[in-house]
């Protein structure tokens, strides 16, 4: 079986072509094209296919990472938007709650004030209501749903959100509702808040379904293109897109539940480090994922992707109530613009000079100096061997925009690219920090994973700033993300709002909701075609002490629920809140507040990495001069520059080295050893701590 994994970037789009049967690989990188991502992927499949001597035909499965919705949320650039709900709660996407981001701040910006997801003037209410649990207090008043619809058609909105009280429990008023509203406007995108997230907390399932809406046209626009275009290249193979839980998603269900993908792209890389570190035998990793416009921090303990709560799942700012893989991302990448603020300060990022025009060294316009640039201008990217030479870097403009930059800080342009790069890397180390340190966790126990065209850059230095004692750079890190695609099953999510508390709850009742639930996902599992002996169902609950404002997310075991069973629940529940809080209320109740099942769909995937077998000397391709800070002092180097592919397995190395490979360069610094291991991983450790 031949499998094409295809991640869009900011700068490039990545693809990997694998033969699943023999276990070989082609990888190929392609500029992305942010007008229409589509076009990029598109003849980057058509270029990769030339490189492997493939025919698009042979493709059977097209496993994708999309960064289409995420960046919709980023830049607010999605559809108008609409809302249908209760008389008297027009506000609740306004208000939200009490608790602020920053508690002290009178100044601080609320994304849901400040930048709506559904203006006020598109937000509507008519009659109808029900009671906490689930009963009709008050008829739906649907003339009135229908009324408000039309006025909200002639108002030129593209998506409309359906969300009343206590959808979660009983969701007939949301569902008549979006059926007359479908019936009115067939063209526009309906979703409800059941239908996205039937949790309780009102603020937060309206604006998880509010981003399902604002962005819902957009991705289903771009999904449904994408997949012409692949029918019209002659790909016949199955489509298959990377959700925000770190599993795959059918079209069809991509385009019912659009939110779903807002970490489409992002949870791709860290799915592909955590892959790779499995396999190289190191299960406890910090992921970094640095790209052109963004660096993407992931946390891997025991080989399980640190998930999102309902305390960090945000994207822009909005909180977020969908499971999630927990990724921090900063503006922080190649194309990062270092400037001088109005403060004075000096800075590097968030903007960036993205794929168009680029870095100065791409030589397509770039005259703003970019981290990439500070690279080359310390000698740590080679102009001539960036994309394994298919593309060259210019120096000259390199030289020229970081000396400009250097000049209006009265610093020479070493001094001002090896700052750039400490500003970029000290931002990343303490975006690390955030989920680690301030969680409890030692970073210092961890693999720093590299990855991204730009992680193996800077993965060495970050590391050192951390007091981290080992990097693993995979053997494909500026596609790790397309890797990471073909590592996934097919996943679906159902959940129930359950509030019951231990002691007085009802197992038969439990046992019904997750009876129900799995027979919903395996209706989804059969719609897709996915054999039943490859489906797999997993049990989970979110429980807290009652009383408590935030859960848990605790495993359930599978089988007949008994009170003998659930003590396990319990008794996990404990030692989780003891890990997260440093203490546990064991003589205090229990409250089971909502019951999950995630299901799995087993598809054909990439087995291992393929052997790594060289011995011999390394090839040097050449050698340049190298400036790093090393004992607090900044020194130049003569560096080898050495063709990664030709490290000899397990034999150790003294940098400062420069590996060059087509989808990325690799930094050694000074004070660092290197060896590469029996898949091809590039291995580094402090030489104090060897």
């Amino acid at each position: 079986m031949i499998a094409l994994g295809v991640d869009v970037g900011g700068t490039f789009t990545d693809l990997i072509l694998a033969d699943l049967e023999k276990g070989s690989v082609t990888i190929h990188k392609t500029p992305s094209t942010p007008a229409n991502p589509a076009l990029g992927v598109v003849e980057g499949i058509r270029e990769i296919c030339e490189i492997a001597q493939v025919t698009p035909g042979q493709i059977e499965a097209v496993f994708h990472g999309t960064t289409v919705g995420t960046n919709a949320m980023l830049v607010h650039d999605g559809s108008v938007t609409g809302m249908i709900t209760n008389e008297g709660f027009r506000d609740i996407l306004h208000i939200g709650r009490h608790q602020r981001p920053q508690h002290y701040s009178i100044m601080q910006d609320l994304p849901w004030q400040s930048r709506p997801l559904i203006r006020r003037r598109f937000r509507k209410t008519v009659a109808g209501r029900l009671d906490a649990k689930g009963a009709e207090l008050v008829a739906l008043d649907e003339d009135a749903v229908a009324t408000v619809a039309r006025e909200l058609g002639d108002a030129g909105v593209e998506a409309i959100l359906v969300g009343f009280l206590f959808s979660y429990v009983n969701p007939m008023h949301e569902k008549r509702a979006a059926e007359i509203v479908r019936n009115i406007l067939p063209d526009v995108f309906v979703t409800t808040s059941a239908e996205v997230s039937p949790q309780f907390r009102e603020f937060e399932r309206f604006t998880t379904a509010a981003m399902s809406a604002f962005i819902g046209p957009k991705v289903r626009r771009y999904v449904s293109n994408l997949s012409d275009e692949l029918r019209k290249l002659g790909v016949t193979g199955e489509l298959r897109v990377m959700t925000s839980s770190g599993g795959l998603a059918t079209p069809e269900m991509i385009a019912e539940r659009p939110a779903t993908t807002l970490l489409s792209g992002l949870v791709a890389g860290v799915r592909g480090g955590a892959w790779v570190g499995e396999h190289a035998g190191t299960r406890r990793l910090v992921t970094l994922d640095i790209g052109g416009t963004s660096a993407d921090i992931g946390i891997v303990r025991d080989g399980r992707l640190a998930e999102a709560d309902a305390r960090s799942a945000k994207i822009a700012d909005f909180p977020v109530m969908l499971p999630m893989i927990d990724i921090h991302t900063i503006g922080a990448g190649g194309g990062s613009i270092a400037h001088i603020d109005r403060g004075k300060a000096f800075r590097v990022g968030p903007q960036s000079a993205g794929a168009d025009p680029g870095p100065a060294a791409y030589g397509r316009g770039g005259n703003l100096p970019t981290v990439t640039d500070a690279n080359l201008v310390l000698g740590r990217l080679v102009a001539d061997n960036f994309l394994g030479g298919r593309m060259s870097l210019d120096g000259e403009a390199s030289q020229r925009v970081i000396g400009e930059l250097a000049a209006a800080l009265g610093r020479t342009p070493e001094e001002t690219a090896e700052g750039a790069l400490t500003v970029l890397n000290s931002n990343m180390a303490n975006a690390i920090r955030s989920r680690t340190v301030q969680k409890g966790i030692d970073p210092r126990e961890f693999t720093l994973a590299g990855f991204g065209g730009a992680g193996p850059l800077h993965a060495a230095e970050v590391a050192t700033m951390l007091d981290m004692q080992n990097v693993l750079i995979p053997p494909h890190p500026g596609i790790t993300s397309a890797v990471g695609l073909l590592t996934a099953d097919l996943e679906y999510h159902a959940l129930r709002t359950a509030f019951a508390v231990k002691g007085s709850l009802e197992l038969d009742r439990l046992q019904g909701l997750f009876d129900d639930m799995e027979q919903e996902l395996g209706a989804i599992f059969a719609r897709d075609k996915v054999p039943a002996d490859r489906v797999k169902m997993l049990r989970q609950a979110d429980l807290r002490y009652v009383g408590q404002g935030y859960e848990l997310k605790i495993d359930v075991p599978d089988g007949p629920l008994t009170m003998s069973s659930l003590e396990t629940v319990w008794r996990a529940f404990h030692d989780r809140h003891r890990e997260e809080y440093g203490h546990a209320f064991e003589a205090s109740p229990i409250e089971i507040v909502t019951v999950k099942v995630r299901g799995l769909g087993m598809v054909d995937k990439l087995a291992e990495p393929p052997a790594y077998s060289v011995s011999g000397e390394p090839r040097q391709v050449g050698a340049g001069r190298c400036v790093f800070r090393f004992d607090d002092e900044l020194k130049t180097y003569d560096t080898p520059h050495i063709e990664r592919t030709s490290l000899p397995v397990d034999r150790r190395f003294s940098g400062p080295a420069i590996l060059l490979q087509t989808d990325t360069t690799t930094v050694v610094p000074p004070g660092w050893t290197y060896w590469a291991d029996r898949f091809g991983n590039v291995r580094m450790s402090r030489e104090n701590q060897a």
